[in-house]
């Protein structure tokens, strides 16, 4: 009676295995009776900011780089008190209620947490190709390509290879999700500490390296910048994709990264690096965008620099000359979207 029946059914579900499994896959009783189906994606980080009012800019990045997108872990962030006492609450606090949360969610996805976990903790802690997180993990390879490829499926992990490449041996493996990248980066090392209640020396470990954890938040809220820009019509450069950048220079046979690139057709890309750092973006983090973007042969190139911090005149002045270069100061991105 589906097509004259008034009932509207919606089934709602967190587990992504069993939805999958039991609901969509072609065995399930209702394969190709579903009328619509939609993966609910966590938010972006201007729609978190909603969950930041009163907070200060810097403290607004932190806390989407502490929890990412999704509306329960918003919900655990306290926006009248530091970033500091967030941290201590959420990660360092037993009792929270997330410091179990990714072992319980690992629980109800999968059949071998405790090996799911010493892969995810592998690649938040700096293992990034296959061959490096087989040595941390201990197990084969082919057996953490396995592993590995669920993580992906289930949007904890992210694939990369570099960007216009199709090259498998460069793929790269980074953790998708900003709850489990900050808790696997700094939680299960201070288990011991946090057990015995040493909140402030957890912390001390901790925040020295918060401002190079930011790096890699800082690029996704840059390329959502980018996308936002595009979506408006508002883009330099009409990209069709965005992505990331790795290889040998084959002048100087060093290892290059490009923060940002993407290409609108044959002839036409932009390049973009980002700096989260407290002191004013250079002339030379320019030069060197400039140089690299030569490693691609593409006639017309728009350079896009990031900086939390702002820029020095030599920088402002060079991109004035140029005429091909956007300055985008972190405070630039907030009020964009606030006006978008």
């Amino acid at each position: 009676y589906k097509d004259s029946s008034k009932l509207f059914l919606i089934l709602c579900g967190s587990s992504m295995s069993y939805i999958e499994d039991h609901v969509l896959a072609y065995k399930a009783p209702l394969y190709g009776r579903r009328t619509a189906q939609f993966k609910i994606l966590p938010f972006e980080f201007c729609e978190a900011c909603e969950y930041f009012n009163g907070m200060s800019p810097e403290d607004k990045a932190l806390a989407y780089g502490l929890v990412g997108g999704t509306p329960q872990y918003l919900l655990q962030i306290n926006n009248k008190i530091s970033i500091e006492d967030n941290i201590k609450n959420i990660f360092l606090n037993p009792v929270s209620a997330l410091y179990e949360e990714p072992n319980n969610l690992l629980k109800q996805e999968v059949r071998e947490p405790a090996i799911y976990n010493a892969v995810i903790t592998a690649i938040a802690t700096g293992a990034s190709k296959i061959s490096e997180i087989s040595t941390k993990v201990g197990e084969t390879s082919s057996t953490c390509v396995a592993y590995v490829k669920n993580l992906v499926a289930l949007g904890i992990v992210r694939k990369e290879v570099p960007y216009g490449e199709k090259s498998t041996k460069k793929t790269i493996y980074s953790i998708e999700d900003n709850m489990f990248r900050f808790w696997y980066r700094f939680v299960p090392e201070n288990s011991s500490i946090i057990s015995r209640g040493a909140v402030e020396l957890a912390y001390s470990r901790i925040a020295p390296y918060l401002s190079d954890y930011m790096g890699a938040v800082f690029e996704e809220i840059c390329k959502q910048y980018l996308w936002k820009r595009l979506l408006s019509g508002d883009s330099e450069i009409d990209f069709t994709d965005i992505g990331r950048w790795w290889g040998t220079n084959p002048k100087t046979r060093q290892q290059e990264e490009i923060d940002i690139i993407g290409s609108a057709d044959k002839n036409t890309a932009l390049f973009g690096e980002c700096k989260w750092r407290n002191e004013s973006v250079d002339l030379g983090v320019l030069e060197t965008l400039v140089e690299r973007s030569k490693l691609f042969n593409f006639d017309k190139k728009h350079f896009y620099i990031f900086s939390k911090s702002g820029f020095t005149k030599g920088c402002i002045d060079k991109a004035n000359e140029l005429e091909n270069v956007s300055l985008i100061a972190y405070d630039d991105i907030l009020k964009y979207n606030n006006e978008n």
